[in-house]
């Protein structure tokens, strides 16, 4: 996380860091895995543009996202840890057909540009990834008990989650934040 959180830093005041393929988790061979998991943590994440925008609208923005984040990913996760053993892991297929249907519904909103439609997107999606938190840990757990030790890709997994949940929690409260700014004027 400090390392995002560096990475994201960096964009924001230099603007240095604009290419984010470069550490992209497929894109390596014989590359250490730690090496390529901390560039991927300080370049891969591009949250650069979406903390310009939430600077811009209310710096407070950011340590109440993160602690939401952190709140919501401490909850659905020890949810996770205490369950049933697979009694989440169901929920991959509906998860990923809404995924599938909020990719399609972004990509039509390009045409579209509907306000509400952006904002359903926000809402849904991370009511989406709360369920990704939840599946991702016990599938993590079951793939453990059954022998894969690759912690680094366990550790992208629960990483992006934490990432989307962040950026979908912090736009939806700058969305909130500037609806009030727009109200008061």
């Amino acid at each position: 996380m400090f390392v995002a959180a560096a990475g994201s830093y960096v964009h924001v005041v230099t603007h240095f860091v604009q290419v984010r393929k470069i550490f992209s988790p497929g894109s390596y061979s014989r590359i250490d895995d730690n090496t390529v998991f901390w560039g991927f943590c300080f370049l891969g994440v591009g949250l650069g543009p979406a903390l310009e925008f939430c600077i811009a609208v209310n710096p407070s923005i950011l340590p109440t996202a993160f602690m939401g984040t952190a709140m919501i990913f401490t909850c659905f996760t020890l949810s996770a840890l205490y369950a049933r053993r697979r009694s989440y892991l169901f929920l991959g297929g509906i998860l990923m057909s809404a995924l599938s249907l909020l990719l399609l519904s972004s990509v039509g909103n390009v045409f579209f540009g509907s306000i509400w439609l952006f904002q359903a997107n926000l809402y849904v999606g991370l009511v989406v990834m709360c369920g990704f938190v939840l599946f991702d840990t016990q599938l993590i757990i079951e793939k453990a008990e059954n022998g894969d030790q690759d912690y680094i890709w366990h550790c992208i997994d629960l990483f992006l989650d934490f990432v989307t949940l962040f950026r979908k929690l912090m736009m939806i409260l700058a969305m909130n934040e500037k609806d009030k700014k727009k109200e008061k004027k």
